[in-house]
């Protein structure tokens, strides 16, 4: 998501940085340049004038024009409207400080996601925050929507409330709090119905439930893959029930960006959560600065390091890192690497999190990013004998159709994979050869065999560490 518009506005700071002092006029062409790459990515019309308008009242003055880097002084003021028109500095947290069981009434169409991420949500509470959850499924329209969120519940380890066939929407709110209080829960998610489309059938039954659970929280659950539809939903939402924040799904997919940056502005919810794959845990807090940072192409080591934090088995990446140190690392080793990166989601999104990256991923290419490589990779060194794995070089001809046939690939594939095990291993003495100090004066490329660095055979190469 907002790889288009990452581009773009990269493209815009890239000009100007190399036009040392800037006019009046340079900074009037950029942010034309701006407000189209923000139009192509689906933010709606009213948000970009503003947005413009304001890069421009402050671009325009003496902070850009007489600074020494006009061209950064421009990016930090960019930054700090796109921080703006996402919502503002910091995360906005879930209220759940009222008296337990807090109702969390979940609204949104159907399809957005929304009994998944009800799921999500109840997994989210149970683990991180250590509450007591108990899911009820009000959805009485959609087939086996209840089965549904009960499965869900047992996968979160939490309760669902027991499925009683008849009741309305309304009375198994009523059923859902009453056990909540009864039964000693902190948190009682509500997963209402969706329909297609806005009528006023949905907007009533929701008003209904609201009037009689009075939600601390009203999550509208959109799929940021629809857009401005998406926005518009919101809009309608907010005005029929009133909602208190926003959960964006499908924020790994390839949407444009465009509603995440008008969702705040046009309908003054916040958004609060984002939703990411399929699995569970893909649920994450909107930290406006950290996706402005990587629009921006700065990154988001924080959220990084979170991630890692909370998926990472430490204990094994300390293992890892000794024996890589040592010079011991082995094909085990590295499908115990590939196991720890499939843990943190897509490769793309990792290097997305890495300031500078996405110009180097646009290089690369989503074909060498496709995690299917790292599954094969996977395969083929689990139909290796482990002495294979330990000392690859012996790995001839025979062994390699072997291999090939007993993990579904080719040899080729296999040739891949040790070359690549190859340039690791090649890297890792590189590193321990030159040490913390000769990398920092050499930079990454002195890690790299000749023809992928630095120097003549291989172009600039990537710059030393500052």
């Amino acid at each position: 998501m907002f790889e288009a518009l990452s581009g773009r506005l990269s493209g815009v700071f890239d000009g100007l940085a190399k036009r040392g002092a800037l006019s009046e006029a340079d900074v009037m062409e950029a942010m034309r340049e701006v407000r189209l790459a923000m139009l192509d990515a689906d933010v709606a019309l009213p948000v970009v004038k503003d947005f413009v308008n304001k890069v421009r009242e402050r671009a325009i003055g003496h902070e850009v024009l007489d600074s020494i880097s006009p061209g950064q002084a421009v990016a930090k003021i960019v930054n700090d409207a796109l921080i703006d028109a996402l919502g503002g500095a910091g995360a906005v947290p879930l209220n759940l400080s009222a008296v337990p069981p807090v109702p969390v009434l979940m609204v949104g169409l159907q399809g957005s996601g929304k009994t998944t991420t009800s799921g999500k949500l109840a997994l989210r509470l149970h683990e991180r925050d250590r509450k007591k959850v108990l899911l009820a499924s009000l959805d009485t329209q959609r087939p086996a929507a209840q089965l549904q969120l009960a499965q869900l519940a047992t996968q979160a380890g939490v309760v669902s409330l027991p499925i009683v066939a008849g009741q309305t929407p309304v009375e198994i709110a009523r059923r859902a709090m009453e056990t909540g209080r009864r039964e000693g829960y902190d948190v009682v998610i509500l997963d209402t119905a969706g329909r297609l489309s806005i009528d006023e059938a949905l907007m009533d039954e929701v008003r209904q439930i609201r009037d009689v659970v009075k939600p601390a929280e009203t999550l509208l659950v959109v799929d940021a893959m629809t857009g401005q539809d998406a926005v518009n939903t919101a809009k309608s939402f907010n005005e029929a029930v009133g909602v208190s924040g926003v959960v964006m799904t499908r924020m790994d997919g390839d949407a444009r960006g465009g509603a995440a940056l008008s969702m705040k502005a046009i309908t003054g919810a916040p958004i609060k959560l984002t939703g990411s794959g399929e699995k569970l845990d893909a649920l994450e807090e909107f930290h406006p600065e950290r996706v402005a940072g990587r629009i921006l192409g700065l990154g988001d080591i924080a959220g990084l390091v979170e991630k890692a934090a909370d998926t990472l088995d430490h204990e094994e990446g300390e293992r890892l890192a000794k024996r890589m140190m040592a010079g011991k690392f082995d094909l085990d080793d590295y499908a115990s690497q590939i196991r720890q990166i499939n843990k943190l989601g897509s490769i793309s999104g990792i290097l997305g999190m890495l300031p500078g990256m996405g110009k180097i991923k646009d290089a690369i290419g989503d074909k060498d990013l496709d995690q299917s490589i790292l599954k094969r990779h996977l395969a083929i060194i689990s139909s290796m004998t482990k002495g294979e794995r330990r000392a690859p070089s012996i790995i001839k001809a025979s062994r390699k159709k072997r291999i090939a046939a007993g993990s579904g690939t080719t040899v080729q594939d296999v040739n891949k994979l040790l070359k690549q095990f190859d340039m690791m291993s090649s890297m890792m003495k590189r590193f321990n050869k030159l040490g913390v100090k000769g990398l920092m004066r050499q930079g990454m490329s002195a890690l790299m065999p000749k023809g992928m660095g630095g120097g003549p055979s291989g172009g600039p190469g990537m710059p030393p560490f500052r």
